[in-house]
């Protein structure tokens, strides 16, 4: 929207800079690990190694930061040989980052710009996670091929993950093309894994762990309930090593990491004075929040807004416009951004910069409150994800 472009024409001085896509990023992790096996059309960016079988570890939620603090707890992923600090995609999402990982492509391009976005067509904000709008073809929505669907023409590509993510909207849009293998418990997908591998063919395994994330949002990533998270995915990550079949590469990345946000400062910011006025709808997440406003909202409705925001959280909070954060590359190279994609990302993206979460309970449920654990914004514990080798 002009007006918002006219109101912030330029990025915050101290806003940290965008995802590096294309070098160092979520998106050239599985697209390297498909050059690494030799499948056409790809590049390693990442520098891996020439292999028979590569299995991708992806642990929701497990930053650098994060890793690094409890390091004494995880002596499997403390000993491996980092490979890179990546970025996660923006907004630092699962849904995002996955999206990203599985098509080798930036938010703008594939278009999953948050944990929820508006539908432009239809005027309506939509889930992009666990509550996918039925309404909203996934192949549609996000239409480039996957780095499944170009690998599995050369080799076996397999998924193993929990059965409830089978057919889901994420996966139709971000993940599709591998062969889909269900299992539940840690334990029993770590089994899994090792018997899809021990068939002995060239193969891409695309392997999910969300556990840890999970338990960041429920407790905390300083709980002791997180520690014991990840000891646990440490100890099932030395099972899957020492018995993976020669000639296979383990890596172990995540797609964001993690803040604690205090419960006095998780902020139901629906009815603080001037925040939504002039605003038709909400989404992004708590600390990416994405304000869609009014068509007719003028520059000096723009100005009163911003000055409402800023107002209530001063510095606390980083204030950009869709076209200014566009232009600077957060979404991903500007001219690769999608014109259907565009109007998805509000207006005015409104990023936590401290340890705040920012919730409209004018259109979601009061629980969310009880959320320890927020990420999505551009803060080094949210932004940055190992990248690390353990075979």
């Amino acid at each position: 929207m002009r007006a918002v472009q006219e109101v912030l024409p330029a990025l915050p001085a101290d806003l940290p800079g965008p995802p590096r896509y294309g070098s160092r990023s979520v998106a050239e992790v599985m697209s390297s690990a498909a050059a690494s096996l030799g499948v056409p059309g790809f590049r390693d960016v990442l520098g891996l190694p020439a292999a028979r079988r590569v299995v991708v570890v992806m642990v929701d939620g497990l930053g650098r930061a994060q890793l690094r603090a409890r390091a004494g707890h995880a002596p499997v992923l403390a000993g491996a040989r980092s490979l890179a600090t990546l970025d996660a995609a923006f907004p630092t999402t699962t849904a995002a980052s996955l999206a990203s990982l599985g098509t080798g492509a930036a938010p703008g391009a594939h278009g999953l710009v948050g944990y929820d976005v508006l539908d432009p067509a239809r005027d309506r904000v939509v889930n992009q996670l666990g509550g996918w709008d039925a309404a909203v073809d996934p192949r549609t929505w996000q239409p480039l091929p996957t780095v499944f669907e170009r690998a599995a023409e050369h080799l076996d590509v397999i998924t193993v993950s929990r059965g409830k993510f089978a057919g889901s909207g994420l996966t139709e849009a971000a993940l599709r093309g591998s062969r889909f293998v269900a299992a539940e418990g840690p334990a029993a997908r770590v089994s899994t894994a090792l018997d899809q591998l021990a068939a002995g063919r060239d193969a891409l395994m695309y392997f999910y762990w969300d556990e840890l994330d999970r338990t960041g949002h429920a407790r905390g990533w300083e709980s002791w309930e997180w520690t014991a998270q990840l000891e646990e995915l440490d100890a099932a990550l030395r099972r899957l090593v020492a018995r993976v079949p020669a000639g296979t590469t383990v890596l172990v990345t995540g797609d964001h990491g993690m803040v604690d946000v205090p419960r006095d400062a998780r902020v139901d910011f629906s009815g603080l004075p001037g925040l939504l006025d002039g605003v038709r709808h909400t989404a992004g997440e708590p600390r990416t929040v994405q304000l869609h406003l009014e068509q007719d909202a003028t520059a000096g409705d723009v100005r009163a807004l911003v000055a409402a925001w800023r107002g209530q959280f001063g510095s606390r909070v980083w204030l950009l416009s869709r076209e200014a954060a566009l232009e600077a590359g957060y979404f991903g190279p500007p001219e690769l951004v999608r014109e259907a994609v565009r109007g998805r990302i509000g207006d005015l993206l409104v990023l936590a910069r401290d340890p705040i979460a920012l919730f409209d309970l004018g259109r979601l449920r009061p629980s969310v409150l009880s959320m320890v654990g927020q990420h999505g914004s551009l803060t080094r514990a949210e932004r940055e994800v190992p990248l690390l080798r353990l075979a």
